[in-house]
């Protein structure tokens, strides 16, 4: 039987990248409400500074720091900050992100590399970054954010690109890490809806397709990274876990059954 309180963070230090509002904002709540020291790195400084109070006047233990995930020395920057702080670093959320919305005819290249360097290259030195103190604690957990675009050909060819590679690094560096008793593991959302795309035109088309009939919360996406932070967790890595209401489980052909009657809506 599983220890109920394995999901607990209690004594962790944990940094979630892009962590000051959406996802990101989901995710270092759930933390800090499990008992995390939470570190919320951003670029967005005053949502985060913001954050980080709500969360220490509830109590909890919580610091915002800066931090553009494209940047060797700002990330050396954190990693000193977090050894400062708390003498280890035990979890990394890989959260930090950014969408291009346009075909590849119409990218540039400018825009095709910006997409890439944010989404794969800052998990590329996150976890490069964070790896020695982790390991000077004992180990720990690293979580990349993928999507389930990651699975498919999502029309952004930069963003699937970048969610692609990321399955791919998460891979790599579980087996890398494995012997330091660092854990490696991606998440695939898909269609959250958060205020950052809550007018976009392709919500409706999409929650129609998802089996569920709805899209995802950032809070559930949130409970998953919990767990593969977590000691419930303990011998999973290298893996992606999809979290979609279904979408890439078959949402096409789901879509063709109801449309000829054989599942009845």
């Amino acid at each position: 039987m599983a220890d109920p309180k394995a999901a607990t963070l209690e004594g962790r230090v944990a940094l979630v990248t892009g962590g000051a509002r959406g996802q990101g904002e989901a995710e270092s709540r759930l933390f800090a409400a499990h008992g995390a020291a939470v570190l919320i790195a951003d670029v967005l400084a005053e949502e985060g500074r913001a954050l980080a109070e709500s969360l220490r006047a509830e109590g909890r233990e919580a610091r915002f720091l800066h931090l553009d995930v494209t940047d060797e020395k700002s990330w050396a920057g954190v990693v000193a900050e977090a050894r400062a702080w708390k003498g280890r670093l035990d979890i990394l959320v890989n959260n930090a992100g950014i969408i291009n919305r346009t075909l590849i005819a119409d990218t540039p290249l400018e825009a095709w590399e910006k997409v890439l360097k944010v989404n794969l290259t800052g998990a590329f030195l996150g976890i490069q970054s964070v790896a020695g103190l982790m390991a000077e604690g004992g180990g720990g957990a690293i979580v990349n954010i993928s999507s389930n675009s990651a699975f498919s050909g999502h029309y952004d060819p930069a963003y699937t690109a970048s969610k692609w590679g990321l399955r791919g690094l998460t891979r790599s560096a579980a087996m890398e890490l494995a012997g330091r008793n660092i854990r490696v593991n991606a998440v695939c959302p898909g269609l959250v809806v958060t205020g950052l795309n809550a007018s976009s035109p392709h919500l409706q088309p999409m929650i129609g397709m998802t089996p569920m009939k709805r899209s995802g919360k950032p809070e559930e996406i949130a409970e998953l990274v919990l767990f593969l932070a977590s000691d419930a967790s303990s011998f999973i890595t290298g893996e992606d876990f999809v979290i979609d209401g279904g979408f890439t489980a078959g949402a096409a052909y789901r879509r063709v059954a109801s449309e000829t009657g054989i599942i009845k809506d």
